[in-house]
């Protein structure tokens, strides 16, 4: 029997038991694609992120949710981020990514780590009809990217949503974001993709590719303070760089110790 070592991180979180849990498994080389989804359901966390060495001083990352590997996940780089800055290799200030979505970063500034991700725009579109059912609620304005987004005129009416996951689930590929104006911070949101095996994620780095493009324009601010709205919530400073968004946040260490196998 071999062990493969595992880190659950709680990301975009101030200290334990808020923001979102990710298990992270430093590799030496990629294990078969079934036993990382294997592991993956098993972990039964929102995603777990696989990384081995590039040779070239960065890593390959994957990212899997408890059914389906994804195209991008900011909560999980963010806690595998974490694990070699704090736990592997702790004299670095940044490290870099090979992913599916192409070279991310990571890089300290003060106590924060950011994300230096793709910014991703939208176009507004007509509700569809899952998205009017999954809501229950009519949005101020949908609109349409990598996820459905539904805008609210007041962050009540973002918190007070009770979604119908078989409805948005009829969504797929896409997942749904529903974002307003926040009481005490720039923007809310809240992120369901019950399609990818996650009915409401508590924190979604990756929703934050199309939040922030659209709120510093509605805002007319390059710098935002984010709050994502779930149960357990988290804070993220969000940064309009153009192409790019930085994300930025704090993590801490649940837990540690050995995948047997």
């Amino acid at each position: 029997m071999s062990g493969i070592r595992i880190y659950q991180i709680d990301a975009f979180a101030d200290r334990v038991f808020s923001g979102n849990p990710a298990a992270v498994c430093p590799l030496t080389e990629w294990l078969p694609d079934e036993l990382m989804q294997a592991i993956a359901a098993e972990n039964n966390l929102s995603e777990t992120a696989f990384f081995v060495p590039d040779g070239e001083g960065g890593y390959d990352l994957r990212w899997f949710t408890p059914t389906i590997e994804v195209e991008l996940c900011g909560h999980a780089t963010l806690a595998s981020a974490f694990v070699i800055l704090e736990c592997m290799a702790t004299g670095r200030e940044a490290v870099s990514f090979n992913t599916r979505s192409g070279r991310m970063a990571v890089a300290r500034r003060d106590d924060l780590l950011y994300l230096d991700f793709p910014a991703h725009q939208a176009v507004e579109t007509e509700i569809p009809e899952a998205l009017a059912g999954g809501l229950g609620v009519a949005p101020r304005a949908v609109l349409k990217g990598p996820n459905y987004m539904a805008v609210f005129a007041q962050e009540a009416e973002v918190a007070a949503l009770e979604p119908e996951f078989r409805s948005l689930a009829k969504l797929y590929p896409r997942g749904v974001i529903a974002t307003a104006p926040g009481e005490d911070c720039d923007f809310v949101s809240r992120y369901f993709a019950p399609a990818h095996g996650v009915d409401e994620d508590p924190v979604t780095g990756s929703a934050h590719c199309m939040l922030i493009p659209y709120w510093s324009v509605t805002l007319a601010r390059k710098s935002l303070l984010a709050r994502q709205i779930s149960a357990r919530g988290g804070t993220l400073h969000c940064e309009d760089r153009g192409p790019r968004v930085g994300i930025g946040g704090r993590a801490s260490l649940y837990m540690e110790g050995t995948v047997r196998i």
